[in-house]
């Protein structure tokens, strides 16, 4: 994530990402003007509301981007509405656009926008209601141009003060609140937003991991990643013997029915820095042993994550203010 090129993360439903966007739009009786573009790092059956939203939108093509403004633009005129409406739109990797939604209303991402792009949104549509045209205020381009910082929008939970509450993410909403940062680069924008979030990123530590069979392999690049930039790894049994048998040095910990239960022992130590979980599909809402670490590492504050997209793009900041660790070459000692 040292710029907005090496972000290769293409992997949604159907292989597609998820577009939060063509932001926002407003219309008056002619004309559609859409601020901004964001795009969403976790993948579609996450709520955008806990979903951490990136403008401008950093791995679609201007072919795409042309797409979703002119589908914003027909939509807008085709509905009718006057003022305020948000479109939600996913990409697969043949660049195809699709609409999942379209909401007539604004909504708690306009305030984000509306700072990140310069334009105020609510003002705006609030003069188009009452009859005053984007042309008469000054609006005369459907898409304007795009600033050249990073905007980073990051849901804040607030897990620790629901008791029993599972913290898996999924399309029910479960944010209270977010946390805004921006820069010259991606990395340091999202960096930022995440520590304004509340979110601790340890530099060190070990990294708890617990993942479902289908995403074993999605995993192995990001825990070689934590790997490589000095972190310990300790997973379950299954997850563990996966890592090791990739060659990834691993300490497995075991979940027990009896008094003492290794996992949830070493999230309670205050020596793991990351717990990474994820559940089957055909686990449900509630997956006895995953909802147990997962509220574990909520109560003993450690930061934890159910979606692998938000694990990549941790790894990309870590990346950036890690030291690596590295061995000295051997040679002839003079």
């Amino acid at each position: 994530m040292r710029n907005s090129e090496n972000l290769d993360r293409k992997i949604v439903l159907e292989d597609g990402t998820e577009i939060y966007g063509a932001g926002f739009g407003c219309r008056d009786s002619r004309d559609v003007f859409v601020p901004g573009i964001m795009e969403l790092v976790e993948r579609t059956g996450v709520h955008t509301g806990d979903s951490i939203s990136v403008y401008p939108a950093f791995s679609i093509s201007p072919r795409v981007k042309q797409t979703i403004l002119e589908y914003a633009r027909k939509l807008g005129l085709g509905i009718g509405i006057v003022g305020l409406f948000n479109i939600q739109f996913i990409v697969d990797k043949e660049e195809n656009v699709y609409i999942i939604e379209v909401n007539p209303r604004s909504s708690r991402t306009v305030p984000f926008l509306s700072k990140a792009t310069g334009y105020p949104l609510p003002d705006i549509a609030t003069e188009v209601i009452l009859g005053k045209s984007l042309k008469e205020q000054g609006i005369f381009t459907l898409y304007p141009q795009e600033k050249e910082r990073w905007y980073v929008k990051v849901p804040a939970f607030s897990f620790a003060k629901l008791s029993g509450m599972d913290t898996y993410l999924s399309p029910e909403m479960k944010s209270t609140g977010e946390a805004i940062g921006y820069d010259t680069t991606l990395p340091r924008a999202m960096y930022k937003a995440l520590i304004a979030s509340g979110l601790k990123l340890p530099k060190y530590g070990t990294v708890m991991v617990s993942v479902a069979d289908g995403d074993k392999e999605e995993m192995l690049p990001l825990v070689e990643k934590f790997y490589r930039l000095g972190y310990n790894i300790e997973a379950t049994a299954g997850t563990g013997n996966f890592l090791k048998s990739h060659g990834i040095r691993t300490r497995i910990r075991r979940r027990s029915d009896h008094e003492r239960d290794e996992i949830l022992d070493s999230i309670r130590s205050g020596y793991v820095s990351y717990v990474i979980n994820t559940r089957p599909v055909t686990a449900g809402w509630h997956d006895g042993d995953g909802m147990a670490i997962r509220r574990c590492a909520i109560e003993n504050g450690v930061t934890m994550f159910t979606s692998l997209d938000t694990v990549r793009v941790l790894l990309e900041v870590l990346e950036e203010i890690t030291i690596g660790i590295s061995t000295i070459d051997k040679g002839r000692i003079c």
